[in-house]
């Protein structure tokens, strides 16, 4: 965003809810980072597109792994 103001304004506007998912392929994903903060709304969790837990368990994985190799464990 350019300014405050413009945040304020478009903050609600980009947030992915159930009437979306309904709109979309149902072989799609849905990742995202975390935390999901006034970007996904909580009903989508149960919805079995929604994979962003699992992505951010696997992402504990890949980091200790990282870890190790880097500190010559493995």
């Amino acid at each position: 965003f350019f300014n405050e103001e413009d945040y304020i304004r478009l903050k609600d506007t980009y947030i992915l809810d159930m009437k979306k998912m309904a709109l979309a392929k149902p072989d799609m994903l849905v990742l995202h980072p975390l935390p999901r903060v006034n970007e996904i709304a909580t009903e989508v969790d149960s919805d079995p597109r929604a994979v962003y837990f699992k992505q951010a368990q696997f992402g504990v994985y890949i980091r200790m792994a990282l870890i190790m190799k880097l500190l010559e464990v493995v």
